[in-house]
């Protein structure tokens, strides 16, 4: 850690944060009224995706499901499907498990302290410290990315953010620095990291603290933050079989391990007569730790087919065409089928 820091005002640093935050924060729908609900659900809807990608995302699932009754009783499949396009489905599951908690737990009203808000499904110390400080004024630090980001560089901190150490001194800047909204401050420090203070190209000439940062004088803001350790990422080969008559196809549900948790998706390792096969594809698609290589074999087959198929695997239901939609697949499942049944409309294949 630099010496020639460690004697700044630190409260004084945090009140140029909330003041810029004051005049240049962004609107959002769900700090209009600061309800627990809301901001519960952004928070773990914006966790992997960006604000500008995610928030069509974020507006439907909440319209579809406006507070927690309507998500503690709803059909996780109805769940999974308005959580389709924002990837890491587990979110979905331990939202709708956290929001059954409410009910079961809390007489149905989101619970107010931080040590509460941590029993929820899904919910770590990121989460409970944003959704205590910006609705119900707990002094926690939010500490996430933004935080490391914008707290490493200010402070030119040399410590490595993925060490066990690391939340701890800067959730101990962060609580010095914090004025009397901890709730503003956690908000302004998201916004500064995802508007100005960003991982590459930072907009220094726009910063409320330019002056007072370390790694801004020193032309270091590439160096930091520091992050040593990186996760594997690994290759995954999946095989599917799609099995249609035209206007049926045949799908299952995965279960709640690996990737894909509870998703539907085509049936493998069916003995398929090889004269259905009308040929096979095969797609890449990139999650955060899998490489994946998806390939598919494409049967279109007779009705009485389809339904001994049925009949032999209780685990496999028919799907219409004109309603997969409806179903939440995994995106490059989704786009197989988009693609697939604009091309049979066209060409009359199977019929």
């Amino acid at each position: 850690m630099k010496s020639d820091k460690q004697s700044a005002d630190l409260v004084t640093i945090g009140k140029k944060i909330t003041a810029w935050y004051t005049l240049h924060g962004r609107s959002l729908p769900f700090r209009e009224n600061r309800s627990p609900y809301f901001v519960w659900v952004a928070e773990i809807v914006f966790q992997q995706t960006r604000i500008a990608q995610g928030m069509g995302h974020y507006l439907n699932f909440i319209q579809k499901f406006p507070d927690v009754q309507s998500l503690a009783t709803a059909s996780p499949d109805d769940v999974m499907l308005a959580w389709q396009g924002l990837g890491y489905y587990s979110r979905a599951i331990n939202l709708q498990q956290a929001a059954q908690q409410i009910i079961d737990d809390f007489g149905g009203q989101f619970p107010e302290k931080y040590d509460d808000i941590l029993k929820l499904k899904g919910v770590g110390r990121y989460t409970a410290a944003a959704v205590s400080s910006i609705c119900f004024g707990e002094r926690r630090a939010a500490i996430d990315g933004n935080f490391y980001r914008v707290l490493s560089r200010l402070f030119a901190l040399d410590i490595d953010i993925t060490a066990s150490a690391a939340y701890a001194v800067f959730e101990g800047f962060a609580l010095r620095m914090m004025p009397d909204d901890p709730g503003a401050f956690n908000e302004a420090i998201m916004d500064l990291g995802s508007e100005v203070c960003t991982p590459k190209n930072p907009r220094c000439h726009c910063c409320p603290v330019q002056n007072d940062c370390v790694a801004y004088h020193t032309g270091t803001t590439d160096q930091f933050p520091i992050k040593k350790s990186k996760v594997a990422v690994r290759d995954m080969e999946l095989d599917y079989q799609f099995i249609t008559n035209g206007k049926d196809f045949l799908a299952t549900k995965r279960d709640a391990s690996s990737i894909w948790k509870n998703l539907f998706q085509f049936p493998s390792g069916l003995s398929i007569q090889n004269q259905y096969c009308i040929g096979k594809t095969g797609i890449r698609h990139k999650l955060t730790h899998r490489n994946l290589t998806i390939h598919i074999s494409i049967y279109v087959v007779p009705q009485d087919y389809l339904e001994k198929i049925l009949t032999g695997h209780d685990t496999i239901l028919a799907i219409a065409a004109t309603r997969f939609h409806e179903k939440s697949f995994p995106k490059p499942l989704q786009q197989f089928l988009t693609d697939y049944f604009a091309q049979s409309v066209q060409t009359g294949i199977g019929y």
